[in-house]
């Protein structure tokens, strides 16, 4: 993996802070996040996503997130559903997922 870019964002005077880094692998783009993925993060992944052609070609790495909220379930359910591929999901999170959709 070859890392090409990386985003700090902090939101609330560092109260809420995530990080997006960005790394090639083959024809994927993978985003790797972590920390608390909250709606400031959503709108830098939506600037992000807009660089890309293919969402097929886009893979969310969720391993080091440490909280999630409501919007951002909604956000990764779309994001399968223009098939961006979740990799390292924990367990609660695709759980929420799940019950989302029914």
């Amino acid at each position: 993996m070859q890392s090409s870019r990386g985003c700090d964002v902090a939101h609330m005077a560092g109260s809420m802070t995530f990080r997006i880094e960005t790394v090639a692998r083959g024809r994927f783009t993978v985003f790797v996040l972590s920390g608390r993925i909250e709606i400031p993060a959503i709108a830098e992944l939506r600037r992000l996503f807009e660089l890309q052609t293919d969402y097929r070609d886009m893979v969310l790495d969720l391993k080091d997130v440490s909280l999630v909220d409501r919007d951002v379930i909604g956000f990764l359910m779309r994001c399968e559903a223009d098939g961006v591929n979740l990799e390292s999901c924990a367990s609660y999170i695709r759980e929420w997922i799940e019950r989302e959709k029914d």
